[in-house]
């Protein structure tokens, strides 16, 4: 699809964009195609073992990589799609190296200056991406387990933020600590009975 050899090229994918709490988290990897990575593919279809792995892994051998955050305050004041796009940006510009062709998982591409094209579930199919996927998700899952280390209660360890039934119930039982996201239902809802 893409002459590689020709072009520095980051892929780009974002984790945490459903998650009730937190960040949605952005990596950017200009990978080196004189040091394979083998096993890349979409951090969620890969065992934690093996996604751990090829996180160091790809430290170890990407010409650059980066993270962007988007906090969850941003989140409720500019919505998640937008926060997303300004957390892919903040990993685009973090990057030690300029590339000049960004290829992001999903739709849409953020407003940069550099080409860029959007490819649905390239993760599954773009190293590039596969690695910011997995930089991402490990990076992620390490802040909510952070989270989980100051409020056991919510479960953070477990559904690292998504909206299961068992974190549903534990934020009823246990109501809304910060870092939640306060557009995002439920903890929406529970703000606007407290209104009443």
């Amino acid at each position: 699809m893409f002459n590689n050899t020709a072009k520095l090229i980051a892929g780009v994918d974002e984790v945490g964009r459903g998650s009730l709490i937190g960040r949605v988290v952005a990596a950017a990897v200009i990978l080196d195609y004189s040091k394979p990575i083998l096993g890349l593919s979409d951090s969620k279809k890969i065992s934690e073992k093996k996604r751990l792995m090829l996180y160091n892994d790809i430290l170890k051998k990407a010409k650059s990589w980066s993270i962007g955050y988007a906090e969850s305050t941003e989140i409720d004041e500019i919505n998640i799609l937008n926060a997303t796009m300004l957390a892919m940006t903040r990993a685009i510009n973090n990057l030690s190296i300029v590339p000049n062709y960004v290829l992001i998982d999903g739709n849409k591409c953020p407003n940069i200056p550099i080409p860029s094209k959007s490819i649905v579930k390239g993760d599954s199919f773009i190293h590039e991406i596969s690695a910011a996927s997995i930089i991402a998700k490990v990076i992620r899952d390490r802040q909510m387990l952070e989270l989980d280390s100051i409020y056991p209660m919510y479960g953070f360890a477990q559904h690292k933020g998504y909206p299961t039934v068992y974190h549903i119930k534990n934020l009823h039982k246990y109501g809304i600590i910060p870092y939640y996201r306060n557009s995002f239902n439920p903890v929406k809802k529970m703000l606007n009975k407290r209104t009443y």
